[in-house]
């Protein structure tokens, strides 16, 4: 495995720790794990739909909850009369899982769905008013003779 070195970027980036921390944490997960598969698709600008493969799987079977921008997925599969049966070939993994997904803020879950062997979960991005953008009007010698019109009871 490569080693990334992302002092660079840490320099230019101010009051982006969780960020900073979440790059470090994805660089150190194994990357040999790829159970379940999964799409991420982004379908516009704020709203996006992960699909996981969880063939075998049952709504009772899986649990999905979002804590701390942290999207978890749990599959755990009851295995009392699975065990007993006897396969010339397992090709179709029943393994219990968990799969993690790091959110952006402002991200979040509006609905999940189990259909077909795939589970379908839609996310959106609510920025809140105060957190868009705004336009700053930069003062200069305009704004100070405003302000001092102000003080002399005179409308600019």
């Amino acid at each position: 495995m490569r080693t990334v070195d992302f002092t660079p970027l840490y320099r230019t980036i101010v009051g982006f720790d969780r960020l900073a921390d979440m790059i470090d944490s994805a660089a150190k997960q194994e990357s040999g794990n790829g159970y379940p598969p999964y799409n991420i698709e982004q379908l516009d600008e704020n709203a996006y739909r992960i699909e996981l493969a969880v063939a075998g799987f049952g709504e009772g079977d899986l649990d999905v909850q979002v804590q701390e921008n942290v999207l978890t997925v749990t599959g755990n599969r009851g295995g009392e009369a699975r065990d007993e049966r006897t396969f010339l070939h397992r090709g179709i993994a029943e393994r219990s899982f968990e799969r993690r997904f790091h959110l952006a803020d402002h991200i979040q879950v509006r609905d999940a769905e189990l259909k077909n062997g795939l589970l379908t979960i839609q996310l959106e991005r609510e920025v809140p008013e105060a957190k868009k953008p705004r336009q700053i009007a930069i003062n200069g010698q305009t704004g100070a003779t405003l302000i001092e019109a102000g003080k002399g009871g005179k409308a600019a």
